[in-house]
């Protein structure tokens, strides 16, 4: 028997030929989206081919018991975790194959169609000897020996003519099946069609062509990731399978239902009526063909539900696979997810229509317990946020990428699509451009303040192709005109406002509004005006704090308590940091909000008189007198390009489209060199040279001491990947204590030492309400205080799940780097 994972009963194991061919099927199932179905069963059925080594199967023999200890053949299994090279045999067998049959069909190697099958060839054996580790870089560089020292490795290393010899022989037979001059046309064709210079009325540049080829790279690994991890799961927990969501969601069914939801809803106001005729404009253009649109509304325009039902009637027109709605914010995933399931999940139907994935909870290191805990947005609609989806899509290692699949065949929802980061907008771009080309996706911007990703200065660098007529509003100035509501005033000063001017403003506003919303840029400034409040006096039942120091669970009971007590005109004070402005549905009297970039100042705004009630309201816009945003580049270039808008437009309504247009003018020429992701070599150990990660991506042409192998695939994805976390300063997640998640964790604590799959995987889905994503500053704070916990397995080694110790977490403020006190300034 040659095991390729050892059963949890010492006898039923899963075999190498049983692995192969589960990978090898829905690889293949997954690859057939972009027309790959043959080169996703090849590389499914030969990623794991090198376990048919005797080195291998002795190793893990050895480890489950097969062999005894005082046997000859006996080695410490312990010892050799991670060092038996399994995964370069298949990739090597792969190359050498199909490098055979490349030398017959396309004879003249200079051509155009050789070097795009080289490249297909490359691709493929590229994505199989990364399998574990993650995408390695096409060249050697200094963090990666590349793809050709791999492919080049010594036969004796890899085992692989032992491994050809010992296979099963089904799976020999297969593989020469597939080594067919089909499968090379297949995706030759499909690499011709995405490095064209021109698709549907667009052009793509030399970088697009380039990027394109590495996204259909990551896109194969994608396949071979999802399948190989799911078959390894499945055959842990066998009950998984028939939780699985492998055909079309019923779109039928959610199409009556939103309808129902929507025929349901009573026109209490003129708003509404608003609402209900973009709702209409909608679910009227959702039959119309797949590509890029734009759904440009005024806050408190009923973007959720009117998405929606243009997502779930195109989804239908289209059989598309699933939804997947990319929020800015942990904060109103919750609220998103909830009002999703208002319409479409009912009493007696057991469909799992919605996914809520938080937080990265699961280490980077992925082992065969972790595995079972990784999502793969496996789900009709999927809530994720937008560092999610960009991990996704350009983070190294195998745990994001496995979703990378799941984008194609999908619309996917952006909400408050101008909070997308500055450095990733080319990447974004070229990336939405390939899945709505080529991938049979669409994909909805939505906002109230449209950035201007398809005017970007280096167009040729990727600019979203946005076709004329694909904004679902049909008269957008003349929306905004109707949907106003309140009125922006300037009331910066020269030498800004000190802590007890704001608070005193605050206490004005309060008195004469009963309800008052304040926005600050930073958690000290929010802190520091809760506790000023308190002091002059205020009731302390009345003010609520919010901020991202909270987890989402705790977050989520404050705002259930201030909508409550909006809902009664009960007097409500809430002192928030920006995460309230994008898409929470809270109303208002009165907003003050530090200065800003105008795009959040117009996000401000809608949580002002949202619902008008009011005849007029008014949002105040004041500069703080101490405030240090030096190293919040967003706020600090927001801040004076508004300015310049302030000065110019002096007396005209700041909300209007041409002045956000104006706004986003200023702000995107001010931060046009930093939209290719750039790094310098000072600041990233890993880099060789300064670079940018656009460049790593696609052409990689800076550095002319390379030498290139014959194909087109130059790419550093390893390098990437690495250098996208170590510049982005990425949030490491642990879990608080906080309300039902002490309780949780406690359970969690008992599984992690006596393992329960099932269980283990279950409370760490759930604990994801009760995790809080923290910058390494903080989170090396924390672990000088002792205050971070990692999980201990059953042979007491770390889990890779963290949790916080519950004397650093304050009820009012969240995460404290010291041990909290009641009202305790709790700076982060």
């Amino acid at each position: 028997m040659y095991i390729a994972h050892p059963g949890k009963d010492g006898i039923n194991h899963q075999t190498v030929e049983e692995h192969l061919f589960e990978v090898h099927a829905l690889s293949g199932e997954f690859a057939k989206k972009i027309g790959q179905e043959k080169a996703g069963k090849l590389i499914g059925l030969l990623h794991d081919f090198g376990k048919y080594s005797q080195v291998f199967q002795v190793y893990i023999k050895s480890a489950v018991g097969l062999i005894d200890s005082g046997d000859e053949k006996y080695v410490d299994a312990k010892s050799l975790k991670g060092k038996v090279d399994h995964s370069t045999a298949g990739a090597q067998w792969l190359f050498n194959e199909l490098l055979q049959l490349i030398s017959t069909q396309y004879p003249d190697r200079n051509s155009e169609q050789a070097q795009l099958a080289f490249t297909v060839i490359q691709a493929l054996a590229q994505c199989i000897a990364s399998h574990h580790g993650g995408l390695i870089d096409s060249l050697e560089s200094a963090n990666s020996k590349g793809f050709y020292h791999r492919i080049k490795k010594e036969c004796e290393k890899t085992h692989i003519n032992e491994c050809k010899e010992m296979a099963d022989k089904e799976i020999l037979n297969e593989a020469n099946i597939l080594f067919s001059s089909a499968l090379i046309k297949e995706a030759v064709d499909f690499l011709q069609v995405i490095t064209g210079d021109e698709h549907k009325g667009f052009t793509f540049s030399k970088i697009s062509q380039h990027f394109n080829l590495g996204l259909y790279t990551k896109f194969m690994f994608s396949c071979l990731i999802d399948a190989d991890r799911i078959s390894s799961a499945d055959f842990e927990i066998p009950e998984n399978k028939q939780h699985r969501c492998l055909s079309v969601p019923d779109w039928a069914i959610a199409c009556q239902r939103v309808e129902k939801f929507v025929d349901q809803l009573q026109s209490r106001n003129s708003i509404d009526d608003i609402r209900q005729k973009i709702s209409s404009n909608c679910r009227e253009k959702a039959n119309e063909k797949q590509g890029i649109y734009s759904l440009t509304v005024p806050t408190g325009g009923g973007k959720t539900y009117s998405s929606l039902r243009y997502a779930l009637h195109h989804a239908k027109t289209h059989q598309l696979d699933r939804i997947i709605y990319i929020i800015p914010y942990t904060s109103i995933i919750d609220q998103n997810a909830q009002e999703i399931r208002k319409v479409l999940e009912q009493d007696g139907d057991h469909t799992p229509w919605v996914f809520e994935h938080h937080s990265n909870l699961e280490p980077e290191q992925q082992t065969w317990r972790s595995q079972l805990v990784s999502e793969n947005w496996d789900a009709p609609i999927v809530l994720t946020t937008m560092v999610q989806f960009l991990e996704t899509l350009f983070s190294g290692g195998t745990r994001g990428v496995r979703r990378l699949h799941q984008l194609a065949n999908s619309v996917l929802v952006f909400d408050e699509i101008q909070t997308l980061p500055i450095n990733c907008i080319h990447l974004f771009c070229n990336s939405i451009n390939f899945l709505t080309a080529y991938c049979r996706t669409t994909a909805l911007m939505c906002t109230a303040t449209q950035p201007l990703l398809n005017q970007l200065t280096d167009a040729e660098k990727g600019q979203l192709h946005l076709p004329a007529g694909h904004e679902l509003t049909p008269d957008v100035s003349q929306l905004f005109d109707e949907l106003k509501r309140v009125n922006i005033v300037d009331k910066t000063t020269s030498q800004g406002w000190s802590l007890a001017e704001i608070t005193q403003l605050v206490a004005d506003e309060m008195e004469q509004k009963k309800s008052c919303l304040i926005i600050v840029n930073t958690k000290n400034w929010a802190q520091q005006l809760y506790l000023s409040s308190i002091e002059q006096g205020m009731d302390e039942n009345t003010i609520f704090h919010l901020s991202t120091a909270q987890c989402p669970a705790h977050r989520k009971m404050l705002l259930d308590e201030i909508r409550a007590r909006l809902t009664a005109q009960l007097p409500t004070l809430c002192i928030s940091t920006a995460l309230i402005e994008a898409g929470v549905d809270v109303d208002f009297n009165a907003v003050i909000r530090f200065l800003a970039g105008l795009d959040s100042i117009a996000q401000a705004a809608g949580r002002c008189n949202r619902n008008g009630r009011l005849t007029t309201a008014q949002v105040t816009v004041i500069n703080p007198e101490q405030e240090n945003v030096d190293l919040l580049t967003d706020i600090k270039v927001g801040i004076a390009a508004t300015k310049r808008i302030f000065n110019e437009y002096q007396g005209q309504d700041f909300l209007l489209p041409e002045v956000m247009q104006q706004y986003f003018n200023y702000y995107f020429y001010e931060r046009s060199e930093e939209m290719h992701y750039p790094y310098t070599a000072k600041r990233n150990p890993m880099a060789e040279r300064d670079d940018n990660l656009l460049n790593l991506l696609s052409l990689n042409n800076l550095d002319p001491k390379k030498e290139f192998l014959p194909g087109q695939l130059k790419h550093a994805f390893m390098t990437a990947g690495k250098l996208f976390k170590a510049i982005d300063a990425p949030t490491q997640s642990l879990i608080v204590p906080f309300g039902e998640g002490k309780e949780l964790l406690a359970e969690l604590c008992r599984i992690s030492k006596n393992f329960d799959a099932k269980r283990y995987f279950e409370l760490v889905k759930i604990l994801q309400k009760y995790s809080v994503n923290l910058f390494p500053n903080i989170w090396r704070k924390l672990v000088d205080e002792n205050a971070i916990i990692e999980l201990q397995n059953e042979q007491g080694e770390g889990d890779g799940i963290f949790y916080l110790n519950e004397r650093y977490y304050s009820d009012d403020f969240g995460v404290s780097t010291e041990i909290c006190t009641q009202q305790q300034n709790l700076v982060l």
